[in-house]
Protein backbone atom coordinates (compact mmCIF):
# COMPACT_ATOMS: atom_id res chain seq x y z
CA UNK A 1 0.00 0.00 0.00
CA UNK A 2 1.28 3.63 -0.56
CA UNK A 3 1.39 5.77 2.44
CA UNK A 4 1.61 9.80 2.54
CA UNK A 5 2.87 10.87 5.59
CA UNK A 6 0.61 9.06 8.33
CA UNK A 7 -2.30 8.37 5.86
CA UNK A 8 -2.73 5.54 3.32
CA UNK A 9 -4.04 5.92 -0.42
CA UNK A 10 -7.82 5.32 -0.32
CA UNK A 11 -7.57 3.04 -3.34
CA UNK A 12 -4.88 0.45 -2.24
CA UNK A 13 -6.70 0.02 1.43
CA UNK A 14 -9.66 -0.51 -0.23
CA UNK A 15 -8.06 -3.40 -1.99
CA UNK A 16 -7.08 -4.96 0.20
CA UNK A 17 -10.16 -5.12 2.51
CA UNK A 18 -11.75 -6.81 -0.95
CA UNK A 19 -13.25 -3.62 -1.58
CA UNK A 20 -14.91 -3.17 -5.78
CA UNK A 21 -14.07 0.68 -5.49
CA UNK A 22 -12.49 3.02 -3.54
CA UNK A 23 -15.57 4.77 -3.05
CA UNK A 24 -17.22 1.95 -1.17
CA UNK A 25 -14.52 2.25 1.51
CA UNK A 26 -14.19 6.08 1.70
CA UNK A 27 -18.41 6.12 2.27
CA UNK A 28 -18.56 4.96 5.40
CA UNK A 29 -15.68 7.31 6.58
CA UNK A 30 -16.30 10.51 8.59
CA UNK A 31 -15.04 13.81 6.51
CA UNK A 32 -12.10 14.18 8.87
CA UNK A 33 -11.03 10.63 8.39
CA UNK A 34 -10.59 10.93 4.46
CA UNK A 35 -9.43 14.04 1.73
CA UNK A 36 -7.33 14.62 -1.22
CA UNK A 37 -3.43 14.55 -1.32
CA UNK A 38 -1.15 15.15 -4.28
CA UNK A 39 0.35 11.54 -4.46
CA UNK A 40 4.00 10.88 -6.55
CA UNK A 41 3.37 7.76 -9.06
CA UNK A 42 5.61 6.97 -11.75
CA UNK A 43 3.60 8.71 -14.19
CA UNK A 44 3.71 12.27 -12.25
CA UNK A 45 1.87 13.66 -8.89
CA UNK A 46 -1.97 13.19 -9.00
CA UNK A 47 -4.33 14.15 -6.82
CA UNK A 48 -5.91 11.32 -4.97
CA UNK A 49 -7.91 10.26 -2.08
CA UNK A 50 -6.15 9.32 1.75
CA UNK A 51 -7.34 7.58 4.24
CA UNK A 52 -5.99 9.16 7.86
CA UNK A 53 -5.02 6.77 10.40
CA UNK A 54 -7.83 7.04 12.09
CA UNK A 55 -10.12 6.00 9.53
CA UNK A 56 -7.98 2.86 8.60
CA UNK A 57 -8.38 1.61 11.78
CA UNK A 58 -12.44 2.08 11.29
CA UNK A 59 -12.50 0.62 8.51
CA UNK A 60 -10.76 -2.56 8.96
CA UNK A 61 -12.75 -3.31 12.25
CA UNK A 62 -16.62 -1.85 10.32
CA UNK A 63 -15.17 -4.46 6.91
CA UNK A 64 -17.36 -7.72 7.82
CA UNK A 65 -15.27 -10.37 6.26
CA UNK A 66 -18.31 -12.49 5.48
CA UNK A 67 -18.56 -10.83 2.48
CA UNK A 68 -15.24 -10.40 1.13
CA UNK A 69 -15.17 -12.91 -1.90
CA UNK A 70 -11.47 -12.80 -2.35
CA UNK A 71 -10.09 -15.34 0.21
CA UNK A 72 -6.70 -13.64 0.54
CA UNK A 73 -8.52 -10.18 1.71
CA UNK A 74 -10.98 -12.29 3.85
CA UNK A 75 -7.98 -13.60 5.48
CA UNK A 76 -5.89 -10.08 5.62
CA UNK A 77 -8.91 -8.40 7.41
CA UNK A 78 -9.61 -11.53 9.97
CA UNK A 79 -6.12 -11.10 11.41
CA UNK A 80 -6.18 -7.60 11.40
CA UNK A 81 -9.30 -7.14 13.82
CA UNK A 82 -7.80 -10.36 15.66
CA UNK A 83 -4.57 -8.11 16.55
CA UNK A 84 -6.42 -4.88 17.30
CA UNK A 85 -9.21 -6.81 19.47
CA UNK A 86 -6.81 -9.35 21.10
CA UNK A 87 -3.56 -7.33 21.20
CA UNK A 88 -3.58 -3.49 20.79
CA UNK A 89 -6.31 -2.18 22.65
CA UNK A 90 -6.18 -4.63 25.64
CA UNK A 91 -2.17 -3.72 26.03
CA UNK A 92 -3.37 -0.01 25.76
CA UNK A 93 -6.19 -0.18 27.98
CA UNK A 94 -3.44 -2.38 30.57
CA UNK A 95 -0.54 0.05 29.91
CA UNK A 96 -1.50 3.01 28.49
CA UNK A 97 0.60 2.16 25.24
CA UNK A 98 0.65 -0.22 23.02
CA UNK A 99 3.34 -3.12 23.34
CA UNK A 100 4.08 -6.89 22.52
CA UNK A 101 4.38 -9.61 25.44
CA UNK A 102 8.28 -9.53 24.39
CA UNK A 103 8.68 -5.92 24.57
CA UNK A 104 7.12 -5.57 27.95
CA UNK A 105 9.25 -8.59 29.40
CA UNK A 106 12.64 -6.63 27.71
CA UNK A 107 11.29 -3.04 29.64
CA UNK A 108 11.02 -5.40 32.85
CA UNK A 109 14.30 -7.57 32.80
CA UNK A 110 16.59 -4.53 31.04
CA UNK A 111 16.33 -0.95 32.82
CA UNK A 112 17.95 0.55 29.92
CA UNK A 113 15.63 -1.15 27.54
CA UNK A 114 12.51 0.70 29.61
CA UNK A 115 14.58 3.97 29.84
CA UNK A 116 15.15 4.00 26.01
CA UNK A 117 11.35 3.22 24.91
CA UNK A 118 9.66 5.27 27.37
CA UNK A 119 12.37 8.00 26.34
CA UNK A 120 10.70 7.31 23.18
CA UNK A 121 7.01 7.81 24.08
CA UNK A 122 7.66 10.62 25.53
CA UNK A 123 9.31 12.43 22.60
CA UNK A 124 6.64 10.99 20.65
CA UNK A 125 3.79 12.29 22.55
CA UNK A 126 5.56 15.76 22.69
CA UNK A 127 5.97 15.62 19.20
CA UNK A 128 2.14 14.74 19.03
CA UNK A 129 1.26 17.76 21.03
CA UNK A 130 3.34 20.11 18.85
CA UNK A 131 1.15 19.24 15.59
CA UNK A 132 -2.11 19.20 17.07
CA UNK A 133 -1.07 22.74 18.48
CA UNK A 134 0.63 23.70 14.71
CA UNK A 135 -3.43 22.27 13.58
CA UNK A 136 -5.04 24.51 16.25
CA UNK A 137 -2.89 27.68 14.91
CA UNK A 138 -3.18 27.04 11.29
CA UNK A 139 -7.46 26.26 11.96
CA UNK A 140 -7.99 30.02 10.54
CA UNK A 141 -5.78 29.22 7.51
CA UNK A 142 -8.07 25.93 6.77
CA UNK A 143 -11.65 27.69 7.20
CA UNK A 144 -10.41 30.29 5.10
CA UNK A 145 -8.70 27.98 2.70
CA UNK A 146 -11.85 25.72 2.34
CA UNK A 147 -13.88 29.15 2.40
CA UNK A 148 -12.31 30.28 -1.26
CA UNK A 149 -12.49 27.17 -2.14
CA UNK A 150 -16.70 26.95 -1.94
CA UNK A 151 -16.75 30.10 -4.36
CA UNK A 152 -17.79 29.95 -7.74
CA UNK A 153 -16.24 32.73 -8.95
CA UNK A 154 -12.54 32.85 -11.05
CA UNK A 155 -9.98 35.41 -10.31
CA UNK A 156 -7.35 36.29 -12.31
CA UNK A 157 -3.31 35.13 -11.32
CA UNK A 158 -2.28 38.10 -10.02
CA UNK A 159 -5.82 38.53 -7.35
CA UNK A 160 -4.93 34.96 -6.07
CA UNK A 161 -0.95 36.48 -5.36
CA UNK A 162 -2.56 39.36 -3.61
CA UNK A 163 -4.96 36.77 -1.59
CA UNK A 164 -1.63 35.26 -0.47
CA UNK A 165 -0.37 37.79 0.16
CA UNK A 166 -2.68 38.89 2.56
CA UNK A 167 -2.18 35.58 3.74
CA UNK A 168 1.64 35.76 4.23
CA UNK A 169 3.05 34.14 1.38
CA UNK A 170 5.35 36.95 -0.29
CA UNK A 171 5.04 36.60 -3.84
CA UNK A 172 3.34 39.06 -6.64
CA UNK A 173 1.79 38.20 -9.66
CA UNK A 174 4.93 38.03 -12.05
CA UNK A 175 6.68 35.74 -9.61
CA UNK A 176 3.20 33.47 -9.07
CA UNK A 177 3.07 33.32 -13.20
CA UNK A 178 6.73 32.35 -13.01
CA UNK A 179 6.09 29.77 -10.55
CA UNK A 180 2.98 28.65 -12.13
CA UNK A 181 4.61 27.90 -15.77
CA UNK A 182 8.22 26.50 -13.64
CA UNK A 183 5.47 23.62 -11.93
CA UNK A 184 3.45 22.55 -14.85
CA UNK A 185 0.27 24.45 -14.55
CA UNK A 186 0.91 26.88 -17.10
CA UNK A 187 2.61 26.14 -20.47
CA UNK A 188 6.14 27.11 -20.52
CA UNK A 189 6.98 27.53 -23.78
CA UNK A 190 6.75 30.37 -26.67
CA UNK A 191 4.08 30.28 -28.82
CA UNK A 192 0.23 30.69 -29.21
CA UNK A 193 -0.10 28.74 -26.12
CA UNK A 194 2.24 30.69 -23.74
CA UNK A 195 0.46 31.10 -20.32
CA UNK A 196 -2.24 29.03 -21.33
CA UNK A 197 -3.85 26.17 -18.49
CA UNK A 198 -1.86 23.20 -18.87
CA UNK A 199 -3.77 20.09 -19.10
CA UNK A 200 -2.89 18.99 -15.90
CA UNK A 201 -4.36 22.36 -14.45
CA UNK A 202 -7.42 22.09 -16.18
CA UNK A 203 -8.10 18.18 -15.52
CA UNK A 204 -7.38 19.21 -11.96
CA UNK A 205 -10.04 21.91 -12.32
CA UNK A 206 -7.48 24.54 -10.54
CA UNK A 207 -7.24 26.79 -13.73
CA UNK A 208 -9.94 27.73 -16.61
CA UNK A 209 -9.36 29.75 -19.96
CA UNK A 210 -11.19 32.86 -20.42
CA UNK A 211 -10.85 33.93 -24.16
CA UNK A 212 -11.86 37.37 -25.03
CA UNK A 213 -12.83 39.09 -28.54
CA UNK A 214 -10.59 42.28 -28.77
CA UNK A 215 -11.91 44.42 -31.75
CA UNK A 216 -9.04 46.77 -32.73
CA UNK A 217 -9.13 50.22 -34.40
CA UNK A 218 -8.31 48.81 -37.89
CA UNK A 219 -11.54 46.93 -38.06
CA UNK A 220 -9.70 43.30 -37.36
CA UNK A 221 -10.47 40.86 -34.06
CA UNK A 222 -8.21 38.65 -32.14
CA UNK A 223 -8.95 36.39 -29.43
CA UNK A 224 -7.37 37.42 -26.12
CA UNK A 225 -6.67 34.24 -24.06
CA UNK A 226 -6.63 34.98 -20.16
CA UNK A 227 -5.81 32.09 -17.40
CA UNK A 228 -8.26 32.08 -14.14
CA UNK A 229 -8.08 30.48 -10.88
CA UNK A 230 -11.04 28.48 -10.27
CA UNK A 231 -12.89 28.28 -7.24
CA UNK A 232 -11.46 25.09 -6.21
CA UNK A 233 -8.23 25.98 -8.08
CA UNK A 234 -8.32 29.23 -4.98
CA UNK A 235 -8.38 26.77 -2.42
CA UNK A 236 -5.97 24.41 -3.59
CA UNK A 237 -3.08 26.93 -4.11
CA UNK A 238 -4.04 29.05 -1.04
CA UNK A 239 -3.75 25.48 1.56
CA UNK A 240 -0.25 24.13 -0.38
CA UNK A 241 0.96 27.67 0.19
CA UNK A 242 0.21 27.83 3.62
CA UNK A 243 0.89 24.78 4.81
CA UNK A 244 4.21 24.57 3.33
CA UNK A 245 3.33 21.90 0.86
CA UNK A 246 4.10 24.59 -2.04
CA UNK A 247 6.97 27.19 -1.71
CA UNK A 248 7.13 30.08 -4.07
CA UNK A 249 10.83 29.57 -4.37
CA UNK A 250 11.11 26.23 -5.08
CA UNK A 251 8.93 23.41 -6.64
CA UNK A 252 5.54 21.87 -5.66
Amino acid sequence: MRFVGECVVAADLAKALGYREAYDLTRTLDDDEKGPQIVRTPGGDQEMTVVSEAGFYRACLNRQAGYIKDAAAREFVKRLQRWVVADVLPSIRKRGMYATASTVEAMLADPDTAIRLLSELKEERAQRAQLEARAEADRPKVIFADAVAASKTSILVGDLAKMLRDNGIETGAVRLFKWMRANGFLIARNGTDYNRPTQRAIELGVLEIKETVVVHSDGHTSISITPKVTGKGQGYFIARFLDGRFSVDGAA
